[in-house]
């Protein structure tokens, strides 16, 4: 798995794009703080760039470092979860709308929503946290499909249009672990306000 982690690290740095087994299903990613890796993954997925991105982030220190506040409902529902889950943070620490250069101390402009909330996750496989963690930013997790298409629950499942469009695909042999489910997505606000996206 070292080897895997050094050579996906290796194109992320580059202002590349892999394609990777997640905690729930095969995802498009990049680093999370440049704006023109970001813009590569809508072309792949054929998506317009007004829809925000889910990220992982390797725990709740990361996203503190992204978010300007962090609703203590949030921290809650982090430590007790068991499931695959995303939450959708608000007022995301984000570079210029419209610049393409790549800031490390701010996500891309274009991974966060008009509203300037963001999704993001604490995977739970030791591949992405590892990942995740060396980078030391957030790397985004967009399912690896085109969009409108089946989601893929399996390598098997990627069709090759995508898997020929990315920089990197890591070792399929570690998608084990994976739940092949989308993780449920959960937005809170720092009024305690909690609503349930996708179960």
């Amino acid at each position: 798995m070292t080897e895997e982690i050094q050579k996906a690290l290796e194109v992320l740095r580059s202002g590349g794009v892999i394609l990777y087994p997640t905690d729930t299903v095969w995802g498009i990613g990049c680093d999370a703080a440049d704006p023109e890796a970001v813009a590569k993954i809508y072309e792949i997925k054929r998506r317009e760039d007004s829809k925000s991105l889910v990220l992982l982030a390797s725990d709740m220190d990361m996203i503190c470092r992204y978010v300007r506040e962090v609703p203590e409902m949030a921290v809650q529902l982090v430590e007790v979860n068991d499931k695959p889950m995303t939450i959708i943070y608000p007022d995301a620490i984000a570079g210029e709308r419209g610049c393409m250069k790549a800031d490390r101390r701010a996500l891309a402009f274009n991974t966060v929503a008009e509203d300037g909330t963001v999704g993001i996750r604490i995977p739970m496989m030791d591949f992405c946290t590892a990942l995740v963690s060396k980078l030391g930013r957030p790397i985004v997790s967009t399912s690896a499909n085109i969009s409108g298409e089946a989601t893929p629950r399996k390598f098997s499942e990627i069709t090759d249009a995508v898997k020929e469009a990315v920089d990197h695909i890591v070792d399929p042999a570690l998608e084990k672990g994976a739940t092949g489910q989308s993780s449920s997505i959960i937005k809170v606000g720092l009024d305690y306000s909690i609503e349930i996206i996708r179960k």
